[in-house]
């Protein structure tokens, strides 16, 4: 079992409310809270918006744990936008979360050399929270796209899922096991619970991502609980 139990929060707003305020109001509460009470990494997933409205909700998003980590220096939350390495640059996130099928994290990280850290022009001091090397979060459903993410230079992979998800058969606390073998932390995603959390760990998972945990709990007895 992992020493650190590594949390990801996934965000998803329209579980919040019907009207878009509402949604964007609440998504950034649950942020904060996440991010004070200890959470390791946030990736932003809201698929469902167009460019421009992402964009502007990220730097939204940038703009709160950025004062958070003013208010607070110890504060270690970083940022990942789903898939959008173009919006992940405009607003000076941490990394990306890649879907299986995107591009490879070395192009990722070619891109991010190029257009990230340290390059002139009107985003520049939105980069302030940004890294010089991106972190690149995978998602993997197999023990051997893990072990792919690994050779091509993940930071982290995202396994799943591991107990439940609408239309696809769970994989199961055998399949975590073998995927945690690789040479990458290997985060535990789907159906988790506070109940069945620690067997992911058990089982060799460095940490755990959820989106129903973080945003149906009081997020700091959920990381309470977990890193007992």
């Amino acid at each position: 079992m992992a020493e650190t139990c590594l949390l990801y929060y996934i965000t998803d707003r329209t579980a919040f409310a019907d009207d878009e305020p509402t949604r964007r109001r609440r998504l950034l509460e649950k942020i904060s809270e996440a991010a004070t009470a200890g959470v390791d990494y946030i990736q932003l997933r809201e698929k469902d918006l167009h460019t421009r409205d992402l964009e502007l909700l990220a730097r939204e998003v940038v703009a709160t744990i950025k004062k958070l980590r003013t208010e607070n220096r110890e504060l270690r939350t970083a940022l990942l936008i789903n898939s959008r390495i173009d919006i992940a640059l405009a607003v000076g996130s941490d990394g990306v979360h890649l879907r299986g099928d995107d591009v490879s994290p070395q192009e990722v990280r070619g891109v991010w050399k190029k257009f990230g850290v340290g390059s002139c022009g009107a985003d520049a001091p939105a980069r302030e929270l940004s890294r010089q090397i991106p972190l690149i979060a995978v998602s993997c459903h197999s023990p051997e796209e893990v072990a792919q993410a690994a050779t091509n230079g993940a930071t982290f992979a995202v396994f799943a899922p591991v107990f439940e998800k609408k239309d696809a058969q769970p994989a199961g606390l055998a399949a975590l096991s073998q995927a945690c073998k690789a040479k990458i932390p290997v985060l535990a995603l789907g159906g988790i619970t506070l109940d069945n959390a620690h067997s992911c760990l058990e089982a060799g998972a460095a940490g755990i991502a959820a989106i129903r945990l973080f945003q149906e709990n009081d997020v700091e007895q959920v990381v309470r609980s977990l890193r007992r």
